[in-house]
């Protein structure tokens, strides 16, 4: 079964469990004049049209590349996200405003048995489904499965809550319905924004997952042509359209036809390994000058600024050395770079230096 017809499965049986639970809270919460759970009734309503929007969402990013989208239309699945994130916002919204009155006038409430069977039904089932949706999400990589699935999951926290007002009310004879409406709500715009906010990351492009970078970097490196594996950068086209670049450094005697070689290599490797496509990019490595080399390495590895120096290139006909050096975000850095500088020159003074800034995108 493709992803997409995993993401449109898990959407269906969603929508099938949610009208049903639609059906008996709203039921419920008219027959019991309880405001918490006719929201519940209409949070699961909301819940329903998520999964009918992830349904489409599957569908359009589903579509084959063209001309004008060559990578695809992977991201469309991210608008889906921020449209049911918007959805879950609007219910809480709408549970605030109908909630805050009810706090300084509650209306009479009057639980049978069966509506408290209902409601305890309702918490495993929301539970059930929110794990359900939740794993299989986190199994096929969709944002919008987990948002899904981490909605159900709070739901069931929140019936369980309603569930435990209902028996108060009973035994005590305390509404907590307005109370309890407006927790739900605050519970749900949190929740949207935690999805609003997660979803909108990955479309702006985040930091690269320090695990993965990791992974790939040390798969790389398996390789014995290889010394080193530097400035990993990807770009996502939807969650399952990931490509990026890569440098390595290997031996300046290689030919290029080696070179041809090595690279396909690395990129089929870890195309089989983690399904991203990678351009590999040269670092040319030799060791005519591994004393300049060293005493720039022991120079910056003073500084805890200085995350990493690779790529260095030494031209003895041009008495040039050029490297890449990454420095931390937080750091001074011009003034660390200056300073590697200043020490450096100070040390081999026959040389000019060329200091390329990189940047710490990934671990």
């Amino acid at each position: 079964m493709s992803r997409q017809d995993i993401i449109v499965k898990t959407s269906i049986i969603g929508i099938i469990v949610n009208i049903i639970l639609v059906i008996f809270k709203a039921f419920v919460g008219l027959a019991t004049n309880s405001i918490a759970i006719t929201l519940d009734a209409v949070n699961n309503l909301t819940d329903a049209l998520s999964s009918i929007i992830t349904i489409i969402g599957a569908k359009l990013a589903g579509k084959a590349p063209d001309k004008e989208h060559p990578y695809g239309y992977g991201r469309i699945e991210y608008f889906s996200s921020v449209i049911i994130a918007a959805i879950v916002l609007w219910a809480g919204i709408t549970a605030f405003m109908e909630s805050w009155p009810k706090i300084f006038t509650p209306d009479v409430t009057n639980y049978t048995t069966v509506s408290l069977i209902i409601v305890a039904v309702a918490v495993v089932v929301k539970f059930v489904l929110g794990r359900y949706v939740k794993g299989v999400g986190e199994k096929i990589n969709s944002q919008a499965l987990v948002a899904s699935g981490s909605d159900a999951f709070f739901d069931s926290i929140l019936s369980l809550s309603t569930l435990v007002a209902a028996i108060i009310s009973i035994f005590f004879h305390i509404s907590l319905e307005g109370i309890l409406g407006v927790i739900i709500s605050i519970v749900i715009i949190k929740a949207s924004y935690d999805m609003i906010k997660e979803t909108v990351d990955s479309m702006l492009g985040e930091r690269i997952d320090s695990e993965l970078s990791r992974k790939i970097k040390d798969s790389i490196c398996e390789l014995p042509e290889v010394y080193g594996a530097y400035d990993l950068t990807l770009h996502n086209y939807g969650p399952e359209s990931m490509q990026g670049s890569v440098h390595v450094e290997i031996d300046d005697n290689l030919t290029a036809l080696e070179i041809h070689e090595l690279t396909r290599k690395i990129a089929f490797k870890i195309f089989n390994e983690f399904s991203i496509a990678l351009t590999v990019g040269i670092y040319a490595r030799n060791d005519n000058f591994k004393e300049i080399r060293d005493d720039l390495y022991e120079i910056a590895s003073k500084y805890e600024e200085v995350l990493e120096i690779h790529g260095f290139m030494a031209y003895e006909d041009k008495k040039l050395v050029t490297f890449d050096i990454i420095v931390d975000f937080d750091a001074d850095r011009e003034k660390v770079k200056d300073e590697i500088l200043k020490e450096i020159k100070a040390l081999h003074p026959d040389f000019d230096y060329i200091m390329i800034d990189d940047f710490d995108i990934s671990d």
